[in-house]
This record gives C-alpha cells, sequence and structure tokens, in this order.
C-alpha cells in the first residue's frame, strides 16, 4: 500500500471538503476536548446546539470548575450518557487543582484523568497538541476495513489497522488527518449505501475494486431490547411535588427523578407504586389518581411509565440535600431525564394537585 498517495489524496479531499464546526475554529484544547467528550456516541448534528449553550455558559475550564454539579449536568440535559458529563466535570477540577487550568499535552498525565480513554486522549493531543496519535473510532474502523479487506473487527485486526494509520498519519498535523479519516467515514464511506464513486481514496480500497463495500466490515446484529413497566409517584404538597437525586454511580446518575420503581409480574401499577414509595421513600401515601402513560428508550433498554399523582399520608418525607419539594417554576433549576420531560408534559395535560 502506498502511504505516501493515500495520505496526498486524503490532505487534498479534506482541505475541500472538511465540515466546518465550532469546535474546528479553535485551538483552544478545552473547546476541543468537550467536543470530543459530547460526540461520544452522539451524532454531530445532534452535538452542535448543547456544544454552543455549553460555551457560552462556560467559556473557560475554571468557570466550569467553579460551578456545581447540578448547573453543569442541566447544561448536559437531554444529550444523554450522562457518566461523560460527571467524568468530564471531575476531570476539570483535576486539572484547575492539579494543572492549573492548563491541560497537559502529554499523554502519560491527560490519559489517566476521569473519563478519558484511549480514544480521547488520542484526538485531544493530536488536534489541540498536534502529537501524532491515530485515533479508532466507529467510522475509520469501517474505513480502514473496507481498505485492508478486514470482516471481523477483532483485537488482532483493529491492531493491524493502527500500524497501517500510524504510516498514513499527516507528520506536521496529525489532528487534520484524524478528522480527515472521521469525515470521509461519515460522510461517504458509510455503512450503508457508501458513496464510492466520490471516495478520493477508492482505487486503494480492497473492498471497491471488488465491488464488495457493503459487505465490510461485517455488521453486528441487533438485538431486541429488554421492555420495562415502571410506576412513577407524583407526590404532592400542597402546591409542591417531590424529586430526588439518582446516586452518581448509577444510571443517569446526579439526575432528579420521581420515586417509583419497576412493576413485578402481576402486580398492578398502583400496587407496585405503594410499596416502591414505601420501599424508597418511607412513606405511605393516598389520593392515588393515574396521569397517563410515557413511553421512553434507551440505548439498551425500553421502559413504560405509568404516571400517577398522589400525596402522603403524613408529612413525612425525608427532605436533604437529594430529596426537595418543587414548584412547576422550579422545575427550570434541575437537571432531568429525557424521560421526566415527558411527564412533565402530563402536567399540562391534567389538574394539578395544589
Amino acid at each position: 500500500m502506498q502511504f505516501n498517495s493515500i495520505t496526498q489524496k486524503l490532505h487534498d479531499w479534506y482541505g475541500e471538503n472538511k465540515r466546518l464546526l465550532p469546535f474546528r475554529d479553535t485551538e483552544d484544547p478545552y473547546k476541543i476536548w468537550l467536543s470530543e467528550v459530547m460526540l461520544q456516541q452522539t451524532q454531530v448534528n445532534t452535538v452542535l446546539p448543547y456544544y454552543n449553550k455549553w460555551i457560552k455558559r462556560f467559556p473557560t475550564i475554571s468557570s466550569v470548575a467553579n460551578e456545581k454539579l447540578d448547573t453543569v449536568l442541566k447544561y448536559w440535559e437531554g444529550l444523554g450518557y450522562y457518566k461523560r458529563c460527571i467524568n468530564f466535570y471531575k476531570a476539570i477540577r483535576i486539572i484547575k487543582d492539579d494543572f492549573h487550568c492548563k491541560i497537559p499535552n502529554n499523554r502519560k498525565n491527560f490519559i489517566l484523568l476521569p473519563g478519558v480513554g484511549e480514544y480521547t486522549a488520542s484526538a485531544v493531543l493530536s488536534i489541540a497538541f498536534k502529537k501524532p496519535y491515530p485515533v479508532l473510532d466507529v467510522n475509520v474502523k469501517r474505513v480502514m476495513s473496507r481498505m485492508l479487506g478486514i470482516k471481523n473487527l477483532t483485537r488482532h485486526n483493529e491492531k493491524r489497522i493502527m500500524v497501517h494509520l500510524n504510516k498514513m498519519i499527516f507528520k506536521d498535523n496529525p489532528g487534520d488527518f484524524n478528522q480527515a479519516m472521521m469525515d470521509l467515514g461519515s460522510l461517504l464511506c458509510k455503512s450503508s449505501n457508501p458513496l464510492c464513486s466520490k471516495c478520493p481514496l477508492r482505487t486503494n480500497c480492497y473492498a471497491y475494486r471488488n465491488n464488495k463495500s457493503d459487505k465490510y466490515p461485517n455488521k453486528i446484529k441487533t438485538k431486541t431490547l429488554p421492555h420495562y413497566d415502571i410506576s412513577i409517584g407524583i407526590i404532592w404538597r400542597e402546591n409542591k411535588f417531590y424529586i430526588q437525586k439518582r446516586n452518581l454511580k448509577s444510571m443517569l446518575g446526579g439526575l432528579w427523578e420521581f420515586p417509583g420503581g419497576k412493576i413485578k409480574p402481576g402486580e398492578s401499577a398502583k400496587v407496585a407504586l405503594k410499596r416502591e414509595i414505601r420501599e424508597e421513600c418511607g412513606v405511605s401515601i393516598k389520593n392515588i389518581n393515574k396521569i397517563g402513560i410515557v413511553k421512553h428508550s434507551y440505548s439498551h433498554f425500553k421502559i413504560t411509565l405509568y404516571c400517577f399523582y398522589c400525596r402522603e399520608k403524613k408529612d413525612s418525607l425525608e427532605l436533604n440535600n437529594n430529596a426537595k419539594m418543587i414548584t412547576i417554576n422550579e422545575i427550570k433549576n434541575f437537571p432531568f431525564p429525557k424521560a421526566n420531560h415527558k411527564i412533565f408534559e402530563l402536567f399540562k395535560q391534567s389538574q394539578f394537585y395544589v
């Protein structure tokens, strides 16, 4: 494989076709790093409004480090995979305390930060600091598997791909190489219906030469997502309702939610609600009225939420930093999962317990 020829073709193509994105129009390592975190498992078009809103509110490392986690999570709200945000926040605090708000420009220190893995380290160090580290995301894997004729993306074959990438990477601007490869995979070398006729590397591509572009690499069969029925209680006390914060180590950690839980086989939604609130909050409830049903899908499972208005039998809910009574107007001050915002829509269609 003639690496100089491939490198030149990719360089020329990227110069004419690169996507104009706000985080590419900067040399600020903080903004570049933020974009890479947000882009993990998330499409560019989805990320852009969140990125712009975040940078407007948190333009510097210190502006993030000096803020409370609740506020930071509120600006991530709706983007999903909240562990990314929590780890980014933790890492920023470490950089403020240990590195005087300067992002380390060496792999040894940078990769030790919370949430920074091999991909993030390579992407940020190559783009922000011109370190010659190739990245291996899903787009790059697909491009290289087609070029090399690799069917199965095993660990051994990924190492083979990395050997080739290390030979191909631009020496003077490795960040451009990585972004060019990712753009090529995203814009042309798509998983379905690849635009091979427009690809600058098609003559170097095994799959194209053999008219098998759509056969490489082998597609992973999608599994049927499990489904759970869940009862949720909106416990009112005068004109306020009860919310509680999820444990930071759990899924959707750090976000606020309503109490409730899974409905057991053979159990009614109301019976499940009474049991779950007694187990979670240590209180009994009354005046249980169904307000509606919400369906929501996560990456690994689906849920149906059966939502009820209710009250405590006695005003005995324990309130603290992780449990509060809030009004409708205070919803905007707390980060909630996307499913909860669907529940808030039910509020508009029902009579409040006030």
